[in-house]
């Protein structure tokens, strides 16, 4: 890969606004910009100035612009970067990169500032990968996660996770050059004990995978019960808007409904699924089908029932047919507002913990709901400091790090020095891999080509 080449693109979204930014990035930015530029000598002035002037292109005004100048080391990228702000009409927009790729520039491949900013040590690995994650985001939470580990805290608790690891092997290492006077530089009770912490440490992270997952991805959460217990009453009441058709008829819902809904920064997908009962007729039938898959697919399952019509016996029976591992479930007793008295998970012989009764038509404890909701997927896991991850590829690096430093635990009184310094740059190798480190051509393409563009 390759520097030498200035880059340009369109930094702002595609399509017809009020402004484009088209961002040039490389040791000729300033000087391609300059030839295309009527104003200032753009090539004289300083970094982090606005300069105001109309971009030529042979003799012919295309458009007054701002040009703002970034030099080298100074820049996103730590390369020469010009960015041009101009009227956001397509045809201006197209007709000024034409002319800067005339010039000497050449279109930007996908992520190729933010590659350039990895390659030139403004980044490393895995804060290149916030920054997409950042741009994606579309929650506080999620963005604030993002956020946190563009800052560098991912970066900075594997990078002293790894330095530690790197102290041993040297010393493991230096062992080995001393074989014959049978030397230990490497305290084994000590190494243990950084092993253990370490792996304390890792298996935290890997834990808090699930919910980083959730945050960024948003949480799948099904409603579901039996027909006419008041599923679809219950979206709308959530959403605030008659978003699903509601009918005293049973069966109403055929097939699944999907709408987001932001809890406290949250985003929980909900989706409100067909009555489950022995189908009737085989459209009634898929969609029995597809509420069972939609159920196998959450992460948090809203159990609703008419508290007016069933038995503890039928409510128990419903709740272990439903209960799946890895999802968490809330019963909730719907329509209490036609009872003439409240209704408690004693009557029915439930825990209180993730038991709640509403009226969704009244929509009585709604906000209760809600809240019951957001405590059950977040588990008060979310205090706004702590390292979450959110990408697969730092989970499966973490997970191989850990079985790697098993193994070391595992062959410390049994194996040579040779074979334990192995293991270790094994672990330091899985470490690199997540914040760069350790790289490969291929594996830096798969990052990058998920970027937009101008990024």
């Amino acid at each position: 890969m390759t520097n030498n080449e200035t880059i340009v693109a369109l930094a702002t979204p595609n399509g017809t606004g009020a402004i484009g930014i088209i961002r040039l990035s490389g040791p000729e930015a300033i000087t391609i910009a300059d030839s295309v530029f009527k104003g200032k000598d753009l090539t004289r002035q300083t970094s982090h100035t606005i300069h105001l002037g109309n971009i030529i292109d042979d003799g012919l005004v295309l458009d007054e612009v701002l040009v703002s100048l970034f030099i080298a080391p100074r820049s996103y990228t730590k390369e020469n970067v010009v960015e041009i702000s101009c009227h956001g009409s397509a045809y201006i927009i197209e007709s000024i990169i034409k002319l800067l790729i005339k010039k000497g520039a050449r279109s930007a491949k996908a992520g190729e500032f933010t590659l350039r900013a990895f390659l030139n040590g403004q980044l490393d690995l895995s804060q290149a990968e916030a920054v997409a994650d950042l741009i994606a985001s579309n929650s506080k939470a999620s963005q604030q996660v993002a956020l946190q580990q563009l800052r560098g805290g991912f970066s900075s608790q594997l990078q002293s996770l790894r330095d530690q690891l790197v102290q041993f092997a040297s010393l493991i290492e230096l062992e080995l050059d001393f074989a014959e006077e049978d030397i230990e530089f490497a305290n084994r009770d000590q190494l243990k004990k950084l092993i253990g912490e370490i792996n304390g440490v890792i298996s935290n992270l890997i834990r808090s995978f699930e919910l980083g997952n959730a945050i960024k991805q948003g949480v799948n959460t099904v409603i579901a019960g039996r027909p006419n217990a008041g599923k679809s009453t219950l979206l709308n009441a959530l959403l605030n808007e008659e978003r699903a058709i509601v009918s005293h008829l049973p069966g109403t819902t055929r097939d699944t409904i999907e709408e987001v809904l932001n809890i406290n920064g949250i985003n929980f997908r909900l989706i409100d699924t067909a009555g489950i009962r022995e189908a009737t007729d085989a459209i009634e039938q898929i969609g029995v089908q597809r509420t069972m898959e939609k159920i196998s697919q959450s992460a948090l399952l809203v159990y609703l029932f008419d508290a007016n019509e069933i038995t503890a016996e039928e409510l128990k029976q419903d709740i272990e047919s439903l209960q799946k591992p890895g999802i968490t479930m809330l019963i909730v007793a719907n329509k209490t507002d036609l009872l003439n008295s409240a209704v408690q998970a004693s009557d029915f012989g439930l825990p209180t913990s993730d038991f709640l009764s509403i009226s969704a038509k009244e929509k009585l404890h709604i906000e209760e709901l809600k809240q019951k909701i957001y405590s059950s997927a977040i588990k008060d896991q979310l205090t706004g400091d702590e390292t979450l991850v959110t990408n697969i590829r730092h989970l499966e690096a973490l997970q191989k790090t850990e079985e790697a430093l098993k193994k070391v635990l595992k062959g410390m009184d049994t194996i040579t020095s040779d074979f334990l310094a192995m293991d270790i740059k094994q672990a330091l190798h899985y470490l690199g891999e997540i914040t760069g480190a350790v790289t490969t051509d291929d594996l830096l393409e798969n990052i990058f080509s998920k970027f937009c563009i101008g990024k």
